[in-house]
């Protein structure tokens, strides 16, 4: 026990999008088992985040990265659980909780991206300018944010009851909450834009950013329109086939660095290979992997990015079964990232890259 209030437990805490805590919670589980790990998953529908209690969680937390989880906002190692706490002195518990543990280089205050959390903003502000002083004092925190030590996150569900949880700055998303904050662009053809910045910024390196993304490079942007992803393209200096039989915003094709094609994407092919191939048409997911491991298995392309639009029901195993089903026919060595990004919603983005020799 750590206190009157709190309790020390093992396990990890991890954070999603609203109404995708089944998702998460399921693929913590089976990423735990296949991982040769026993524990169990708790939450809540709607509660925006997930507990996964083990014996082990350093280990299970080496053996899950981050970014290998697809419907995590955030991963994190739990220290304790606390209570009933006080609001005349919620900060006694917590340093008690924290005692042995080794310093900290930053305080994160956070609560549930939810209807039910985000109320909790304000407290957890003003909890944090009082909590940061005291940690100080305790010589829990460095008196200056410093990457090389671990992250102390309390994470608010209620006034009343918070987690305690730690990260390390390699191993986990580096946003308050897990989440990026973009602003959209008012060039923007459309808010979708958002997802295909996000996507480079979440699912590439600054190294694959950098090499991957070089004026001059050639791409298709399939069911382009209005244009939003080929804009994002164009800012990053590609030159963009951009293929739907719908129209495309004027000031899209007035950058000159788009060419657009009235054509059917599923049925369109490149005439010559491409370095970049991006697509967020809405169709079934199975046909989406499917069309886009041809892509891949072929040569069209050699860099991918392309969202997978969930069902209802299953989405879990539906994101396994699309996977798979991508991986097996596209035949050939590469390196997949997926993620449920903060600006998706019925599903989630896909970045595909050649696997490099080890």
């Amino acid at each position: 026990m750590a206190n009157s209030a709190g309790q020390i437990i093992n396990g990890l805490l991890a954070y999603c999008r609203q109404g995708f805590e089944p998702e998460l919670a399921g693929e913590l589980t089976d990423r735990a088992a296949q991982a040769g790990f026993a524990g169990y998953a708790r939450t809540e529908r709607d509660s925006g985040y997930v507990t996964f209690i083990c014996d082990d969680a350093d280990a299970l937390s080496r053996a899950i990265p981050f970014s290998h989880l697809i419907f995590a906002r955030q991963k994190l190692r739990l220290l304790a659980e606390l209570r009933g706490l006080n609001p005349s002195d919620r900060i006694a518990p917590m340093l008690e909780a924290l005692q042995g543990q080794p310093r900290f280089g930053e305080l994160v205050m956070e609560y549930p991206d939810s209807d039910a959390g985000k109320p909790l903003a304000g407290l957890a502000r003003s909890l944090g300018n009082a909590l940061r002083p005291a940690l100080r004092k305790a010589n829990l925190l460095t008196s200056q944010d410093s990457t090389r030590f671990p992250r102390l996150h309390v994470f608010l569900v209620e006034g009343d009851h918070a987690f305690l949880a730690s990260s390390h700055p390699a191993d986990s998303a580096p946003w308050p909450l897990g989440i990026p904050r973009l602003k959209m662009h008012k060039d923007a053809p459309s808010r979708s834009a958002l997802k295909l910045e996000e996507a480079l910024l979440v699912l590439l390196s600054n190294d694959e950013r950098q090499n991957l993304l070089k004026e001059g490079m050639v791409a298709a942007d399939l069911g382009a329109a209005p244009g939003g992803w080929t804009w994002v393209l164009t800012r990053n200096r590609l030159r963009v086939t951009s293929v739907d039989n719908g129209p495309l915003r004027q000031h899209v094709l007035d950058t000159g660095m788009v060419t657009h094609l009235r054509a059917d994407g599923f049925a369109w092919q490149p005439p010559h290979p491409l370095d970049w191939m991006v697509c967020d048409m809405v169709e079934q997911p199975r046909r989406v992997a499917e069309r886009m491991a041809s892509w891949l298995r072929e040569g069209w392309c050699r860099h991918a990015i392309f969202n997978l639009k969930l069902p209802m029901k299953k989405r879990w195993q539906e994101t396994q079964l699309c996977l798979d089903l991508f991986a097996q026919q596209a035949d050939k060595p590469l390196t997949i990232r997926a993620k449920q990004l903060y600006h998706d919603r019925e599903e989630i983005t896909v970045f595909i890259t050649p696997l490099k020799a080890p």
